[in-house]
């Protein structure tokens, strides 16, 4: 009998501080883009994020993965590193981009993709990214 494939989701939670504000742009076409959101001494949200991973669901163990070592692989990979952060300059690997919602799924997706390797026959599906409670950005890979 073929094992069934399920998805699992982890959520985190984490607060940090950006600004949007892209440097190749005037400081009017900044405000007028990112209107509050270019605040130049930048401005806080309470975030969260999913995970989603993808995998066969064995028999003998009943899980696609343990949870709690994705929950130990996000906090030391993403939360550890933003938590209480200013991301435009504290966190070294998202240095050069506008920190959007967009962006920075697709900085977690990167950070993540390479760590689940070790954990066999489960795949990266999606990671969502709230900004706020009604706000959030969905990346599911480039290959999507």
């Amino acid at each position: 009998m073929t094992e069934p494939f399920v998805e699992i989701t982890r959520r985190e939670e984490f607060s940090a501080a950006h600004r949007l504000h892209n440097p190749r742009f005037s400081d009017e076409e900044n405000r007028r883009l990112y209107g509050v959101c270019n605040n130049p001494n930048g401005h806080g949200h309470n975030y969260a994020f999913e995970v989603t991973v993808r995998g066969p669901v064995p028999r003998e163990t009943g899980m696609v993965m343990d949870l709690n070592r994705l929950m130990v692989l996000l906090r030391e990979e993403i939360v550890s590193q933003v938590d209480h952060k200013h991301l435009n300059h504290d966190v070294p690997w998202l240095a050069g981009i506008v920190p959007t919602a967009e962006h920075v799924a697709v900085a977690f997706w990167k950070r993540i993709e390479p760590r689940l390797a070790q954990f066999e026959g489960c795949s990266l599906r999606r990671v969502r990214v709230y900004e706020s409670r009604d706000n959030f950005a969905d990346y599911h890979g480039a290959g999507a």
